[in-house]
């Protein structure tokens, strides 16, 4: 099967200008040896492609930092050098989506989290829902408030995203993390949410203090 040219690709949930936000919010944390080394690897990615990742993609923690990156709420740093890097892959639709799949399943829980954050700027429609559906499998907290950013607000489903949404509460995940909810948040939803308050007040346990988000959808 033939691969998506760059006229075919699906268009990405993020538009350019997000991305160049996104770019300068990392130029202005970086230190100029730092921002230097950007350079150099975003433009060996771009031309040599996924072979350029393979020392990269693992070290930008290493290289680049870990701390938090300012004026994007929970992300990190080295979210966004890794999401930067994919973009400026050379690829589009389905060879991209796979791309990011091999990055996310032989990546440590660091680089998975990257390829969560990196989903809604790369062009692959809904071919990265594996990936937010595997994340949203495991019990890791850093990876399922990932996965239940911009991307799985434009491509989950609703039964689905409702559950990601409940299993928030399960974990503790801050609900204010997942995007769209106030947009996607309806009636269902709040019965299973006043359902799980229910349970949790028999059980003697605490109830979130941000469950009313979801337990009024008409606010």
């Amino acid at each position: 099967m033939t691969a998506p040219t760059l006229a075919q690709a699906p268009a990405p949930v993020h538009d350019a200008l997000t991305a160049r936000t996104l770019k300068e919010s990392l130029l202005s944390v970086l230190t100029e040896p730092q921002r230097q080394r950007l350079t150099e690897d975003t433009a060996a990615v771009g031309e040599q492609g996924p072979t350029a990742l393979n020392p990269r993609f693992p070290a930008a923690g290493r290289h680049y930092g870990r701390g938090p990156l300012p004026g994007w709420a929970d992300w990190h740093v080295e979210d966004g050098i890794r999401a930067l890097f994919l973009i400026n892959l050379p690829l589009r639709g389905e060879e991209l989506a796979q791309e990011a799949a091999a990055r996310y399943r032989g990546g440590d829980a660091a680089e998975r989290r990257g390829v969560l954050r990196a989903l809604p700027f790369l062009p692959i429609g809904a071919a990265g829902l594996p990936l937010t559906d595997d994340a949203l499998r495991t019990n890791d907290t850093r990876l399922i408030a990932a996965a239940l950013g911009p991307y799985a607000r434009t491509h989950l489903d609703q039964y689905r995203w409702r559950q990601a949404v409940l299993k928030c509460l399960f974990t503790g995940i801050p609900l204010r993390t997942v995007a769209g909810l106030r947009d996607r948040r309806d009636a269902e939803l709040a019965r299973m949410a006043l359902g799980f308050a229910a349970e949790r007040r028999a059980a003697s346990r605490t109830v979130p203090a941000d469950l009313w988000l979801i337990a009024t959808p008409d606010n």
